[in-house]
């Protein structure tokens, strides 16, 4: 199937989906599926694994949630404020981070995020401490449409992932994603053909935190709060494992990825008492509480089945059908 096809294909079925689901737990996907993407542009494109990216989810979720509760900022400033805190902490983290490689890198990123984890809990003032920030308005979009309605603020979050999404898939087909990828497969004969890796790795990693900022904000907008669970090293985690199970190095893979981790964590516990109904059987009413088991075990399956991830595989066994 052509690519594009396929993404007028997914962009209709998200258009629908409001109308058959829960608007606010699909605009929380949304989020998580430009929060996967972004993180995927740096490992999957340029092969930097980071620890850090909840230190940018988070942290724009915080000032985002500042600037429209605290500061009187409208709801369109207040985002691109939580996109300047991603990009300005990626800015510094990447600079410090970037000088070392493989497991040095990861490690060192790793570190920053959870300084920027306990300076959030001890900067009670600005993020609620343990209690986090509650009771963010949505506000209006563009000052004229009243975002109070779930399904209303579902199609703004949905626009607004779907120009993230496109900016990705221009920068990875552009001249700069094309060095990028090169960086990834051979890094010494990037540099011996010219290229100043240090800069290029540098700028996909502010490019990076500044969409993962572009997710926590808009998150912060759909749930009207943010704690700190997202700025926790968990979230990074969380998000390494949506771009595995998904199809890392692949456009739609991390979105896929981001669906499946994020609704076995809302709705198995919902999906089990079904169960436990149609069968008789109440075991299946525990299942919620073994989530985590849940999400181990379809990594587990991924990495001994699915080395290339959902999509991966999926790409790979149909170029092997075309040449057969």
């Amino acid at each position: 199937m052509d690519k594009k096809i396929g993404y007028l294909i997914a962009f209709a079925i998200a258009v629908a989906a409001p109308f058959v689901g829960y608007p606010v737990f699909l605009s929380k996907l949304l989020c998580f599926a430009l929060f996967a993407c972004a993180f995927n542009l740096l490992i999957g494109f340029t092969g930097l694994l980071s620890f850090g990216h909840a230190a940018f989810f988070g942290m724009a979720g915080y000032v985002a949630g500042n600037a429209i509760k605290n500061w009187g900022w409208p709801m369109e400033l207040g985002l691109l404020a939580g996109v300047a805190a991603g990009a300005a902490i990626g800015l510094v983290m990447g600079a410090l981070a970037i000088r070392r490689q493989g497991i040095y890198f990861s490690m060192i990123t790793l570190a920053l995020a959870q300084m920027v984890y306990f300076g959030a809990l001890r900067a009670g003032e600005f993020t609620g401490g343990e209690d986090g920030l509650q009771g963010v308005p949505r506000g209006k979009f563009l000052g004229m449409v009243d975002l109070a309605n779930d399904t209303t603020l579902y199609f703004v979050i949905l626009g607004i992932c779907a120009l993230a999404f496109a900016l990705i898939v221009r920068t990875v087909h552009s001249p700069f994603g094309q060095v990028l990828k090169a960086i990834k497969e051979n890094e010494p004969r990037a540099i011996s053909l010219g290229y100043d890796v240090d800069k290029y790795k540098l700028l996909a990693f502010v490019l990076s935190a500044a969409l993962a900022g572009l997710a926590g904000a808009s998150k912060t907008l759909v749930l009207g709060f943010e704690t700190l669970t997202d700025v926790h090293w968990t979230m990074s985690g969380l998000v390494i494992l949506m771009t595995l199970v998904g199809g890392m190095g692949t456009l739609a893979g991390p979105m896929l990825g981001a669906i499946i981790i994020i609704a076995l964590e809302n709705k198995l516990g919902d999906w089990g008492s079904l169960l436990a109904r149609i069968t008789g059987i109440e075991w299946f009413n525990t299942i919620g509480e073994a989530v985590n088991m849940v999400v181990g075990l379809i990594f587990i399956i991924c990495v001994l089945l699915f080395r290339r991830g959902i999509i991966g595989e999926f790409i790979a066994l149909s170029g092997k059908k075309k040449t057969v």
